[in-house]
């Protein structure tokens, strides 16, 4: 039922981190504020699709 998904960084644009989730339990995008080694600091990273 977990999916693998990516992560992008909502400042640059490229993508760093994959995670997963149950997408049945959780349809909507998820969200995290992890650490952009391009711009050394932390942003909030978007799943994308």
């Amino acid at each position: 039922m977990r999916e693998i998904v990516k992560l992008r960084c909502t400042k640059c644009k490229k993508t760093w981190y994959t995670t997963t989730k149950n997408k049945r339990l959780h349809p909507e995008r998820i969200e995290h504020k992890k650490y952009c080694p391009r711009d050394r600091v932390h942003t909030i990273f978007k799943e994308t699709r």
